[in-house]
């Protein structure tokens, strides 16, 4: 592999294909990009590196590894493990800038590197960017021999495991199915929940790189094992954790997959120890979040969605919970990091002080119809055909947030127009009261964008022409 391609330069991380888009001489590039921007824009030495389980994790961190040594910054290696475990280690040693080596909840063919700053808030996508502008215009410096950087070999799980010991007890006898999908979370989750003594029934809890047992991802489709397992075990609730333990799936007694909006008012009304102050939630979360929270006395705030923005925001904030809508969750008053371990063992604290079975707690939760589309669309136009629907439906209606594409705010619901950051896409998501309402609204601004789409295509093969 000759020329590194721009793409792998996402606005959340670097990710590609094995083989195709990345491999080792790649990452190589990348660690000696890596350990320059420490050094010159963050005025560091010491990073810490971590990776996932993927067959491909071992040979792309080493090379990462031999880079960011060559810049002459000092590197500990906290090995394969899971993503929280990674951070965790590099927020107790306060390093300058933290990697971990993932494709997160893609298939095992794809793998990549997200980067944290010590205190475990995402890079924003300027930062990334500025990493692969060094990359691209290879402004590295190799340092001599005898001052590049020490590797040093450390493992924190124990530490890790005695920081949620002091933490977190349980009065009464909890039992919990443990999906990790023979992921990342395998080496560390079984051990945290057996030092809090919880029961566990493990359910593909055994290390397999290929996910060969259920994908990475964990979507309420590839949670069937999981949903019996609950029902079957009579557990008191269920856990499915994606590939590299970011992200976290809450199954309740009865077998049903509870959504991230759900779960977020969960945390918000049962779990936090106060009801002042500041929880954030993406543009994309239910109205349900505001209209539950809200009379508590909190003030809801939303922000973009992507979750470096979650820890972002949950720093600036002093935010008590932080919400996004695929799956990540921030406690803050833990740490900024959005490590998926939490949410089970702070679900698991919320039913030990409210003796009440899950199912019931969430009954007080309205579920609002949703719809999502996803509409083709050039990347090269998606972010002008945004910007024209912006233009326009600011006029059209009175209550717009253009924060992060356009969520328009209707009286029966409302609907988000944005661009993927990833894909030839542009995602539209709907939610209102009826199934009859989010109908009309989706098909509605699904046919707007369609237009405009259309409008665009035209005059870029004009311009052609």
């Amino acid at each position: 592999m000759n020329k590194i391609s721009e793409h792998i330069f996402r606005a959340y991380d670097i990710r590609g294909l094995y083989g195709k888009d990345i491999d080792p001489t790649v990452f190589y590039q990348i660690g000696l990009a890596a350990g320059a921007y420490l050094k010159k824009k963050l005025n560091g030495s010491m990073m810490t590196v971590g990776n996932d389980i993927r067959q491909s994790s071992y040979p792309l961190v080493y090379s990462f590894i031999a880079g960011v040594s060559a810049t002459g910054v000092q590197i500990s290696f906290q090995g394969r493990t899971s993503f929280g475990q990674t951070l965790f280690a590099g927020w107790q040693q306060k390093s300058d800038l933290i990697a971990f080596v993932t494709a997160s909840h893609l298939p095992p063919e794809w793998n990549g590197v997200k980067f944290y700053y010590g205190d475990g808030v995402g890079l924003p996508e300027k930062e990334l960017m500025h990493i692969r502008d060094i990359v691209l215009k290879q402004q590295w410096t190799i340092v001599p021999y005898n001052d590049a950087g020490t590797v040093t070999k450390q493992h924190l799980q124990h530490e890790y495991i005695d920081y949620f010991t002091k933490h977190f007890t349980y009065k009464h006898k909890m039992k919990v199915a443990l999906d990790c999908g023979g992921a990342s979370m395998t080496l560390s989750a079984p051990a945290v929940f057996s030092a809090l003594k919880i029961d566990t029934v493990p359910i593909f809890c055994k290390p397999d790189p290929t996910f060969s047992n259920r994908p990475s991802d964990p979507k309420p489709v590839n949670l069937k094992m999981l949903m019996k397992k609950v029902v079957d075990e009579k557990c008191d609730f269920g856990v499915a954790f994606d590939g590299d333990g970011d992200r976290s799936v809450i199954v309740d007694d009865t077998g049903s997959v509870l959504s991230s909006d759900e779960t977020g008012i969960l945390l918000g009304k049962y779990g936090l120890g106060q009801r002042t102050g500041t929880i954030i939630a993406n543009v994309e979360c239910s109205k349900a979040v505001a209209e539950q929270l809200s009379p508590l006395g909190f003030k809801i705030k939303q922000i973009q969605v992507g979750h470096t923005f979650l820890t972002l925001h949950a720093k600036q904030e002093h935010a008590l919970l932080g919400i996004e809508s695929s799956g990540h969750f921030i406690l803050p008053s833990y740490f900024l990091f959005d490590d998926a371990i939490i949410v089970p063992l702070k679900i698991a604290e919320i039913l030990d002080h409210q003796q009440k079975p899950l199912h019931v707690l969430r009954e007080t939760i309205p579920i609002y119809p949703l719809k999502k589309e996803e509409i083709d669309c050039d990347d090269a136009i998606k972010f002008d055909v945004i910007n024209h629907l912006k233009a326009v439906l600011t006029n059209e209606f009175s209550d717009v947030n253009t924060l992060d594409g356009i969520r328009i705010n209707l009286e029966n619901g409302w609907v988000l127009i944005r661009a993927s950051n990833t894909s030839p896409l542009i995602r539209l998501t709907a939610e209102a009261d009826t199934n009859k309402e989010v109908d009309h609204i989706a098909k509605d601004f699904t046919k707007r964008t369609e237009t405009v789409i259309k409008e665009y295509k035209e005059k870029q093969m004009m311009q052609i022409s």
